[in-house]
């Protein structure tokens, strides 16, 4: 999550907070003359901000594009508060000393829209100021470099970026516009501060001899300069790992990759308790998925297919059956598309909204497969993706995942290249798997099942 993205939903948090507490006491002062105290209430406060902001993140409001305009911000709020609104009546269900009222809920939700329209008119005007923008120079100019630029330039994460430029290196083909080339007559850090940067990315795919400037990098970071290499300023603005900039040696002595005992049972806890949750409430809709399936192609309603697990340890993967009886009648595994020929008119609207996917819930408790993880694919692709893509079986260092955050932010993959950008994502989750990256991923998820934006 940007720095940007964090500032706002303190903000709005704080917002809803403040609303639910105004609707509180107007209603108390209306009816019975005196106010409401803090203490009190403050549950019920916390209960209305955390479904409001759930609501919210569901339908992608804390996502990337938020610079949005007063009408589309409004549009997107209605339902975001409607959904709020159904968490908050499932919250009262459970514990019902927290419910507010139906006249204290309206003027909350009143008051919350109007200053959560007010705060982002206000924040996005101030966000696109050049006093939020990071000043950055890249050292190296090869493709790479170019890349990162890219990147920097297409907001995706919603840091704002000012490139002062670029610094050549010895030995590098250019890959970017001259006027864009610094040319120093002085030291790295003397420029740095002429330009007034803030950050400096090294942006080098060979890092021998004296073209990283070592020397010169470590003057910039003692001053208060911050200095990251290419695969982190990837990791930190797209959200993934880039294989091509990627060394081992970062991949072994860098943060993250928690794979310790306690990571593990409270992911497992996490993944038997959203079973418990979904699967009641996943039958109904599972006996009509079956039900047209039949209707349409006969049986079989499910089928089963080897995949690759944990540590390279294959299963038998459970879902709905969403292509023809011989979508593979030659017996060769082909390359699943979004507009695959193969796939049933049922198939397909079940995929868009990852129905077919209910009944691996079955691997989850069997602990095959996790919730949130990579996708798990079939041998043959493993076998012939391990042969071609650098690190690609570190994605098997954890296990598989009914979603994830490839499946969220990329869509099916039909080729090698495809697998590549899915890789990354992979990588990036198996790096920073948290309980929150988890979270995240499941409200994605939902998302995608609602509109109907399946990947």
């Amino acid at each position: 999550m940007s720095k940007i993205v964090s500032i706002l939903l303190i903000v709005e948090i704080l917002i809803l907070l403040s609303a639910a507490y105004l609707g509180v006491n107007i209603r108390l002062v209306a009816e019975h003359n005196w106010s409401a105290n803090f203490e009190e209430f403050f549950p019920s406060d916390c209960a209305f901000a955390i479904a409001i902001v759930l609501g919210m993140s569901a339908l992608g409001m804390y996502q990337r594009n938020l610079s949005e305009g007063l009408r589309t911000t409004f549009l997107r709020l209605m339902p975001s508060f409607a959904m709020g609104l159904a968490i908050l009546v499932i919250i009262f269900y459970v514990a019902p000393n927290l419910y507010l009222g139906r006249g204290i809920l309206l003027l909350a939700f009143f008051i919350a829209g109007t200053g959560i329209l007010v705060a982002r008119v206000i924040f996005f005007k101030f966000s696109e100021s050049k006093f939020l923008a990071s000043r950055i120079i890249f050292l190296g100019t090869s493709e790479l470099a170019k890349e990162c630029s890219v990147v920097a330039s297409n907001n995706i994460s919603d840091h704002k970026y000012d490139i002062v430029g670029f610094v050549p290196v010895p030995g590098e083909t250019s890959c970017v516009p001259s006027s864009a080339i610094l040319r120093l007559d002085e030291t790295l850090l003397a420029t740095a501060r002429r330009c007034n940067v803030n950050e400096i990315v090294v942006a080098i795919h060979n890092r021998r001899g004296g073209n990283l400037r070592i020397q010169e990098l470590l003057e910039c970071k003692l001053s208060g300069i911050n200095v990251i290499d290419s695969a982190a300023f990837f990791e930190r603005e797209a959200c993934q790992i880039r294989v091509d900039s990627l060394q081992p040696s970062w991949l072994v002595f860098g943060t993250g990759f928690d794979q310790t005992i306690i990571r593990t049972f409270f992911k497992r806890v996490f993944d038997l308790l959203i079973s418990a949750i979904i699967l009641p409430l996943a039958v109904p809709l599972m006996l009509f998925t079956a039900l047209c399936i039949y209707i349409e192609d006969r049986s079989p309603i499910f089928y089963r297919q080897e995949r690759v697990g944990k540590n390279g340890k294959s299963f038998m993967v459970l879902k709905f059956r969403s292509m023809r009886n011989d979508a593979e009648l030659a017996g060769q595994p082909l390359w699943a598309t979004s507009n695959d020929p193969r796939i049933t008119r049922v198939g397909s609207v079940i995929r868009k909204l990852r129905i077919d996917e209910l009944p691996q819930i079955l691997n989850v408790l069997k602990g095959e497969m996790s919730f949130v993880g990579p996708r798990p694919e079939r041998p043959f692709f493993v076998k012939q993706l391990s042969e071609e893509i650098l690190f690609y079986n570190v994605r098997h260092s954890i296990k598989p995942g009914i979603t994830g955050w490839a499946q969220v932010r990329y869509q099916y993959g039909s080729s090698v290249e495809d697998a590549i950008q899915k890789l990354q994502y992979d990588l990036y989750y198996v790096k920073n798997n948290s309980f929150f990256l988890d979270i995240l991923i499941l409200i994605d998820t939902l998302r995608v099942v609602l509109f109907g934006s399946g990947r």
